[in-house]
């Protein structure tokens, strides 16, 4: 029986495409911090007309990820300075010790729904796999599941629209501090302290572990990760 019209999914807009599209490429690093981008080579790339791309390029300007020129330059993927990275780290532990925080209440009132625990513990289970292999593209896709994971389980949509703004404009930062096995195994011990502590339902302690994993374990490795070039 073919399908209704209205049961049909909505054609997602070219410039959201586009958007989506870029972000990937960028946020994969396979176009390079500093890198001008040539509407006309992108627009090529992508099979779009370059009304669509600018748009997608503003959308991303908005989300810190790309950044105008000078006049007549054009738009190229932003390249922070180690000074707005670590900005970006302690921003980031602030709202990640809200998340654990909230995470640890909900468990104390009996309000997390069932299984997410041991779904959270899975997940901590299947990076201690990756980083044991060395395997750091997967670790590093199973984090970023893991911390989504975190933001769902606690329910606050402002915090983790916030957090994922600003994971964005650090992401290559990050991505190069947990290339390194010992990297992996240290941040993930991080995580099943953080879930201890929500398992438990202590407020305090989940809100200091999920700020230290961040502001003190995760700026180390990335100042580390600097120091090795």
């Amino acid at each position: 029986m073919p399908w209704a019209m209205d049961t049909l999914p909505p054609p997602v807009p070219l410039p959201e495409r586009a958007r989506a599209a870029l972000e990937q490429l960028i946020l994969s690093g396979e176009i390079a911090p500093g890198t001008r981008l040539n509407e006309v080579a992108l627009a090529a790339r992508l099979g779009l007309s370059r009304g669509p791309l600018r748009e997608a390029l503003r959308g991303l300007e908005r989300d810190g990820l790309v950044a105008a020129g000078p006049a007549g330059q054009g738009m190229s993927v932003r390249r922070l300075e180690p000074e707005a990275i670590a900005e970006l780290y302690d921003m980031r532990a602030l709202l990640q010790g809200f998340i654990l925080a909230r995470l640890a209440q909900r468990v104390a009132e009996g309000t997390l729904p069932p299984g997410t625990l041991e779904d959270l513990r899975a997940q901590v289970a299947a990076m201690v796999e990756d980083a044991e292999a060395g395997n750091a593209a997967s670790y590093y896709a199973r984090n970023l599941a893991f911390h989504t994971a975190l933001h769902d389980a606690a329910g606050h949509r402002r915090a983790a629209g916030l957090y994922e703004s600003l994971l964005k404009e650090s992401h290559l930062a990050r991505q190069r501090s947990l290339a390194r096995p010992a990297g992996m195994r240290e941040s993930n011990a991080e995580h099943a302290a953080m879930l201890d502590a929500v398992a438990a339902g202590d407020v305090i302690r989940a809100r200091a572990l999920g700020e230290a994993h961040v502001a003190l374990g995760g700026k180390r490795r990335w100042l580390e990760s600097l120091s090795e070039g």
